[in-house]
């Protein structure tokens, strides 16, 4: 199939989807999309908490790709929904690992983007000959100035939704969000908890794209909304456990990775730094810096950018 103007594939059903018991009582989803023989790639979804959605299968050549799209433990279709024992990056990682496995597949392609990001160079670092190549796109590494720019520092560029924040909170615990909210979403009470993730997932959502957004139609159940903030604050509070590494330097290793990074230059969740800090410590990658994009992948340049990423790699692979 040909996409010389790279607009999103048509949309498409998956050809096998299941559970992969990883231990610990935790089941992850996982669904193939495409051609059975094709190139295998893996979708590494954003939040964390986010879940995988019918929209990422789009980005990849149905006739030239084996599309893999997995939720993470306590994600989306996973179960147990919401859980956040026994779930942290290093157990996502052999996650990833079990599930390439289990299908039989030598190597893939990896795309990850935001928290995707993230667990996707993680990924790299531990298994670095499994990747075929990376697509990252709004690159986060957790460090405590990206945690403070999310929660806080963002206010600068986007008060209003900043203060929606705040508002849900008594005045007192307002120089806390993260506790605050982090004790209403982690609450026995659905009256105390699902309205506290609405508010806290709201926030996020809120900031996603340079020009605001379309409606993305029927809002997520509350018990998706739930599972969505218990797994995002447990990992932010533990720095996604990755926190205390140095991932600049330990991606500089992996110079035998074909990359490609997108960034969005007004990218308000993921600033756009942290993208450049990475190509230069990955100096072999291409950094595309998207001049009218924030956050989201479906802003029409970086979705341009990222599919053009999946254009190039499927003429590169399928010519090695």
């Amino acid at each position: 199939m040909c996409n010389d103007t790279y607009n999103l594939y048509p949309p498409l059903e998956p050809y096998h989807s299941d559970w992969l018991n990883v231990g610990n009582g935790h089941a992850i989803y996982f669904e193939q999309c495409g051609n059975p023989e094709g190139i295998p790639v893996v979708f590494l979804h954003g939040g964390p908490g986010s879940g995988c959605n019918p929209g990422q299968r789009r980005f990849f050549d149905p006739d030239a790709y084996r599309i893999i799209l997995l939720d993470q433990r306590g994600c989306g279709r996973s179960t147990p929904q919401g859980e956040t024992q026994h779930n942290s990056t290093d157990e996502l990682v052999d996650d990833i690992e079990r599930l390439r496995a289990h299908l039989s597949i030598q190597k893939w392609l990896v795309f990850g983007g935001s928290w995707g990001s993230t667990l996707a160079l993680a990924y790299a670092i531990a298994h670095p000959s499994k990747p075929l190549g990376l697509i990252l796109r709004g690159i986060f590494l957790s460090r405590q100035h990206e945690i403070d720019w999310f929660l806080g520092e963002s206010r600068q560029f986007v008060p209003e939704a900043w203060q929606a924040l705040l508002d849900y909170l008594p005045t007192p615990e307002q120089s806390e969000v993260l506790d605050a909210y982090s004790r209403r979403i982690f609450s026995a009470d659905p009256a105390v908890h699902f309205p506290a993730a609405r508010r806290w997932n709201d926030y996020e959502g809120s900031i996603m794209t340079l020009l605001p957004a379309e409606s993305a139609g029927t809002p997520a159940s509350d018990e998706v909304q739930l599972a969505r903030a218990r797994v995002q604050i447990h990992y932010i509070k533990q720095l996604c456990f990755v926190g205390h590494r140095n991932l600049l330097q330990e991606a500089s290793a992996l110079t035998h990775i074909p990359t490609r990074i997108v960034q969005g230059r007004y990218d308000l969740v993921c600033p756009p730094l942290t993208a450049w800090e990475l190509r230069q410590a990955m100096p072999h990658a291409t950094l595309e810096m998207i001049a009218d994009a924030g956050h989201s992948a479906m802003e029409h340049g970086t979705r341009h950018a990222l599919i053009a990423a999946t254009e190039h790699f499927k003429h590169l692979l399928s010519n090695a």
